[in-house]
C-alpha cells in the first residue's frame, strides 16, 4: 500500500493519487501510450497485478495470470527511465529502461514497448527487450535518488 499523497512510482514527481491511482482504480484511463506505461510500471511495483492483466491486450496475454504475476521470489522496483514515446492514431510506442533489483542483483528491463487502442482504451500489446548496460559509477543513480550511482542503488551493503 502506499501513501496516496507520496510521489508516484512511475516517475513523474507527482502524487500517486493526482497520477496513477485514477488508472489503477479505474476511476480514468490513460490518455496516451505513456500514461499506460508508466502506470503498468507504478502497477508492477505497487503489486496491482488486476491492473497488469486488464490493460494487457487480450490477444497478447500469452497465458499470463495473476498467479505468475505474484510468484515469489518478487522484484523490488527501483525506478524507470522513459527514453522515448510516440503516438500516431491509434498506435503508440514506448521506449524504456525499468529498474529493479533480485536476489540482491540490480538488473533492467530495457524495451521498446508497443500499443493499441481500441474502442477509446489503451493496451500493451507486446515489446522487443533490448540490451542495457549498468550505469556508470559516477551517473545518477537509477531510483532517482538525487545520488551518485555509486553511493547508492551500486552499494551491496
Amino acid at each position: 500500500m502506499i501513501n496516496p499523497d507520496k510521489n508516484c512510482p512511475c516517475g513523474t514527481g507527482k502524487p500517486y493519487n493526482l497520477c496513477c491511482q485514477p488508472f489503477h482504480s479505474g476511476d480514468s484511463l490513460p490518455q496516451t501510450p505513456e500514461q499506460l506505461m508508466r502506470s503498468r510500471y507504478a502497477a508492477f511495483a505497487l503489486k496491482k497485478f488486476d491492473y497488469i492483466l486488464a490493460s494487457q491486450h487480450p490477444e497478447f496475454l500469452g497465458g499470463l495470470t495473476l498467479a505468475e504475476l505474484a510468484r515469489e521470489p518478487s522484484p523490488s522496483w527501483l525506478g524507470l527511465d522513459v527514453l522515448d514515446s510516440s503516438q500516431e492514431q491509434d498506435r503508440g510506442e514506448v521506449s524504456f529502461k525499468a529498474w529493479y533489483r533480485l536476489d540482491g542483483r540490480l538488473e533492467v528491463i530495457h524495451e521498446h514497448s508497443l500499443f493499441v487502442r481500441e474502442q477509446g482504451r489503451w493496451y500493451y500489446t507486446q515489446g522487443e527487450q533490448l540490451a542495457a548496460k549498468l550505469p556508470g559509477r559516477n551517473d545518477p543513480c537509477v531510483c532517482h535518488s538525487g545520488k551518485k550511482f555509486k553511493q547508492c542503488c551500486a552499494r551491496t551493503d
